[in-house]
């Protein structure tokens, strides 16, 4: 009888523990894929704590003292997701000194596309006149780049394609209800992007993790418009459209998995925290930053941090950061750097690289 993939020889289900040793191994088989260019784009606007102290009952202090949040960008009139991305893609295409005509994938991760149909990285091609390359999207919330990046460097490591262009974009102004506090003041808008080749010139990607709980796929959501519950005059009237978040189970939730997350990547590539010169992680919450820090016993001097200035821009936030981060000169040749996300889903997702 043919044997059942997943099962050992005796026809069971292995346990987790049966599964990591073999995590651990297919690890190691990534070919070389390195980072040849990176690039952020926000909007102009900017939204601070003054203008929404007077949109919604909130203040400077409740804000700061509970998200870290100082201000957000927030896209124009019309400035949809595939904008802000074909910005940040055109930024990191001359930064890799790439022609567009030359790309031959997009991957582009978000939560609020253009439109349900066609993926909005169709329209970053098109934008860029990226005329070779295949495009599609990925969503799995703030976890969306990072899981990108990992489907990408699959991708170019099994020789479909030679480079690609992965982006993080949002504009979640889009789905914000600003008459809700616990959420309209966090979300911002904003896209990054990467642009990776095969071969080992660059900033290496080392080795992913990620995993998702289905269970829990209410913490985070945005209740109506889909085919579960499509869009009508009574999903409109009760707010069914916007982002919606049980903010304690989350918080809670982070502050477990990252750090377990950070550790198992770590460990199954032999180094360990203290090995890491730069943690670039989701900007979701100073306070959840705090003790995610404190938990793998960090500095916070070592993690990269904009939320202060951007918000929370979801998939947008890790490569966002990470430009930054490169701008300002804090990424040395030889220096290991954790990206580490967690996201609507839930999912979750980190990578290591060697810069």
């Amino acid at each position: 009888m043919p044997s059942t993939a997943g099962s050992d020889r005796s026809g069971s289900r292995p346990s987790r523990s049966d599964l990591r040793p073999q995590r651990r191994e297919r690890a190691r088989r990534w070919a070389p894929v390195g980072i040849r260019g990176m690039a952020g784009y926000v909007p102009e606007h900017v939204l601070d704590n003054a203008e929404l102290e007077r949109r919604v009952e909130t203040s400077d202090e409740w804000i700061l003292t509970r998200t870290g949040i100082r201000e957000r960008r927030i896209a124009a009139a019309g400035e949809c997701t595939s904008d802000l991305a074909a910005r940040a893609g055109a930024q990191a295409l001359r930064a890799a000194e790439l022609d567009p005509v030359d790309l031959e994938l997009i991957v582009l991760a978000s939560a609020t596309g253009d439109s349900p149909v066609p993926a909005s990285a169709c329209h970053v091609q098109r934008k860029l006149a990226a005329t070779s390359a295949t495009a599609f999207d990925v969503g799995a919330g703030c976890s969306g780049f990072v899981m990108a990046l990992m489907a990408a460097h699959g991708l170019l490591s099994a020789g479909a394609f030679q480079n690609a262009l992965v982006v993080g974009a949002e504009v979640l102004s889009s789905i914000t209800d600003y008459d809700a506090r616990e959420t309209c003041v966090l979300l911002g808008d904003g896209a990054g992007a990467v642009v990776l080749r095969a071969g080992d010139e660059g900033p290496q990607l080392v080795d992913h993790l990620s995993g998702s709980d289905g269970t829990l796929a209410d913490l985070i959501r945005v209740r109506c418009g889909g085919s579960l519950e499509p869009a009508s005059h009574e999903t409109v009237e009760r707010h069914g459209h916007f982002l919606e978040m049980r903010g304690r189970e989350v918080f809670r939730f982070a502050v477990r998995t990252v750090p377990e997350l950070v550790r198992e990547l770590l460990a199954r590539n032999g180094c360990s925290t203290q090995d890491v010169a730069l943690f670039v992680p989701h900007q979701a919450n100073l306070r959840i930053l705090e003790s995610v820090a404190e938990s793998l016993d960090v500095e916070l001097s070592r993690f990269a941090i904009n939320l202060d200035r951007l918000g929370n821009t979801s998939a947008a936030s890790i490569p966002l950061a990470l430009a930054e981060a490169q701008a300002a000169g804090r990424l040395a040749a030889g220096d290991r750097v954790v990206l580490v996300a967690f996201g609507a889903g839930m999912c979750w997702g980190a990578t290591l690289l060697q810069w």
